[in-house]
Order: structure tokens, then sequence, then C-alpha cells
């Protein structure tokens, strides 16, 4: 009960206040916050579940899948049960460090995400391109090599951000507008100067997030080469199918988030809680689709996720 006695000036907490203007339907809201959650968590270790159980699915794709369930449990766990404990129980109160642990989970969460969909894509480069030498360049122990680049790079990258914000002087307000601590949404209410925080989250944006982007986009067009040189009509459906999973999952994934940051940056005359709902999508529905895509494009997937819901 004592985090109803908080006021904006304690030094050692931070006030999350939820979703500001919609206090009154914060009840209505959790519904579906934690549906989705509940969906996410189902979904994601169902997949980790059949994919540890099955040796057969024991394939690079599938340890691609794995990671990508990994980062979607950690993504949305990160700011879901304090969402809800906001929106159930008013328990709005984050210690500070609390509040720059959270950033950096939820941040390198989402660097990592981006980092296993660049990696989704050159896997499916090499297995449409050259198909021969899939087996060789694509080991098991060669693409787990690949995601702990992509976890050491997103630890280094983001780290620097709650290094920052614990160097910003915090005055008498201490209250967030946001339902987690978002590194900006936690600048913002500094009283200090918040300038090298701005320009470093936006050479992450660009540099990063973008260059994924561009290597991702890369190996789509050598794939569209490819596919535009085979003859056998079958054998180009066939390879077409096996990227149409990745294409949906990177549109449920790059689009929210980067509608999300360009409105939060640049959309002025958007109402605060529109942006804070846009915010949350990013880290609510592409957990909640991406075993969901996987379970009906990929049929071995599938199939295999069928026998143990029959067993039960």
């Amino acid at each position: 009960m004592a985090v109803f006695n908080l006021t904006p000036s304690d030094p050692s907490t931070f006030i999350l206040m939820g979703i500001p203007g919609l206090e009154t339907t914060h009840a209505l809201i959790s519904i579906p916050f934690s549906m989705s959650y509940i969906i996410s968590l189902l979904g994601n270790f169902t997949v980790l579940f059949v994919v540890g159980k099955e040796q057969t699915l024991h394939k690079p794709m599938y340890l691609l899948l794995c990671m990508l369930a990994l980062t979607d449990i950690s993504m949305c766990t990160s700011i879901v049960p304090k969402a809800l404990c906001i929106f159930w129980f008013n328990l709005k109160g984050i210690t500070v460090g609390g509040c720059l642990t959270q950033s950096f989970f939820l941040h390198a969460g989402a660097m990592m995400y981006s980092a296993v969909l660049m990696t989704m894509a050159f896997d499916r480069y090499v297995a449409i391109c050259n198909p021969l030498r899939y087996a060789t360049i694509l080991t098991n122990a060669r693409i787990a090599k690949l995601g702990l680049v992509g976890l050491m790079r997103a630890v280094l990258f983001i780290l620097p951000l709650p290094l920052l914000l614990s160097r910003l002087p915090f005055c008498a307000n201490h209250i967030i507008p946001h339902t987690y601590c978002e590194h900006i949404a936690v600048a913002k209410i500094s009283c200090g100067d918040i300038t090298v925080n701005r320009r470093y989250g936006l050479v992450l944006t660009f540099v990063v997030i973008v260059l994924d982007l561009m290597l991702i986009a890369l190996s789509y067009s050598l794939i569209i080469r490819a596919l535009r040189r085979m003859s056998s009509k079958k054998a180009h459906q066939k390879a077409l199918n096996t990227c149409t999973a990745h294409i949906c999952v990177m549109l449920t994934s790059y689009t929210p988030f980067l509608f999300s940051h360009l409105t939060h940056r640049f959309g002025q005359g958007i109402a605060p809680h529109v942006h804070i709902i846009l915010a949350n999508l990013y880290f609510l529905v592409p957990p909640m689709l991406h075993p969901i895509i996987y379970g009906v494009k990929c049929k071995e997937l599938r199939e295999k996720v069928g026998k143990y819901t029959c067993r039960m």
C-alpha cells in the first residue's frame, strides 16, 4: 500500500502513469493487454517445447524460430506485467534502478529482434540461391554463433542508454506519462540537457535498424533475381512459399515499430495517448502473431504441434 503514498518528488522512484487521458478505461484496456500476453506466452512456449522435443526440427530455420520466440517472450514480459499492475491495482511506482533495467531489456530485445529477422532473411537467401551449399553454409553451430553476435551487438549498443539516463538530473518531476520506461519518455522528464540522449537514440534507429532493413532488402532482391531465373513453375512457387512466413513476420514487426517511432518523434499534433497505444502495440501484436504465422505457414511445425495437441 505504500506505493499509493508516493509523491512526484520522491527521489528514489518514478511514477508510470499508464495511458494519460484514458485512466477511467484502464480496466477495459487491460483486457486486450492480458489476452495478447497470454496468447504470446502460450504460442511461443509451444514453439520452444515442440522444437526442443522433436529431433527432426533441429535445423537452422527452427533454431532461428526459437530465437525469435525467446525474443518475443522477453520483450512482452519486460512491459506487460508492470502495465497490468498499473491498470488493475494502480501500482504506478517503479524504482529508478528498476526503470533503467526495464529500459535496457526492452530496447535490447527490440535490437535483438531486428538481428534475428536479418539472419532469417540470410537463411532464406542461402536456401534459395545456394540450396546445394545450404547444409554446409548454415549449420546449427553457425546459426548459434550468429545469434550470439546479435545478442552481443544488442547489449553493446543499448548499454549506453541506461547509462545516459542515469547521468541526467531529475528535479521535482518524476512522473513518466507512459506504461513503461521508454528511453526518450524518461529523458523528457529530466531537468537537464537531453541532446545526447536524443542523438544517440536517432543513431541507433537509423544506423542499426535501417542497416538491418537494407541487408534484408538486399537478401530479397537477390532472392527475387534467383526466382526469375527458375524455369520450373513448381520450384518457383515452392521457393516463394518458404519466404512468405518471414515476410509476414517482418511486416508485423517493423511496421508498428517504425510507425510508432516516427509518430513519437515527429507527430507533434498527435494526442499523447495515441503515441503510447502505438508504442505498446509493437510489444503486444508481433509476439502474439509470430507463432500463429509460422504455425500456419510451416507444414512440418504445424504437424508436430498437432501431434502433441492430440495427446492432451
